[in-house]
């Protein structure tokens, strides 16, 4: 099933799952059917990584014209996913649309480029994946603090509790600082 978010452009996939006491079965990718709801997006490069409980990764997206689109999902554990648009002119700026992804649930969320993505790692470890449209092109990439007073992400983090992040996302600008050249058009 396919939904799109309260932010138009963030979509959340839900898949058949077929499951029996053996164990179970998915398509995670069907192109056809991601082509009729979404659009056509040429998805050249699968990534994974695999962090521990407290990660907080983000948010981080690459400018035009290296901009990527992303479907996420997670394979084991869970994650709250996070998407912030970043599109100038868009009627929900710095608004942001959060979904718990996991390995139980086998959501999938699709990011176009325009949005800052990141990821808070709550369980024990995670397993996170995602195709990407276009390849990881460091001189384009850029950052926002992933915690801007201006955009109030509740990350869901449990007071007292010890984030995990990188020097680089600590340090990255406001969103009202962050380099952006992306602009919001009706399609």
């Amino acid at each position: 099933m396919y939904t799109e978010t309260k932010i138009k452009g963030i979509w959340i996939i839900e898949p058949n799952v077929f499951s029996d006491p053996r164990g179970y079965f998915m398509e995670s990718y069907r192109e056809s059917e991601f082509i009729r709801h979404i659009g056509e997006v040429h998805f050249i490069q699968d990534n994974e990584s695999r962090s521990v409980q407290g990660v907080l990764r983000g948010l981080h997206y690459q400018l035009e014209p290296c901009a990527q689109s992303k479907l996420v999902r997670v394979i084991c554990g869970k994650v709250l996913d996070v998407a912030v648009d970043i599109r100038r002119n868009s009627p929900t700026f710095g608004q942001y649309v959060a979904m718990e992804l996991s390995g139980e649930n086998k959501r999938q969320m699709f990011i176009p480029g325009g949005f800052a993505h990141g990821f808070y790692v709550m369980s024990e470890t995670a397993v996170f994946t995602y195709k990407v449209d276009r390849p990881y092109t460091p001189a384009y990439e850029r950052g926002i603090r992933f915690d801007d007073p201006a955009i109030g992400i509740d990350w869901r983090i449990i007071p007292g509790s010890a984030i995990a992040t990188s020097g680089k996302d600590r340090n990255a600008p406001l969103l009202s600082d962050a380099e952006n050249n992306f602009t919001y058009s009706e399609k």
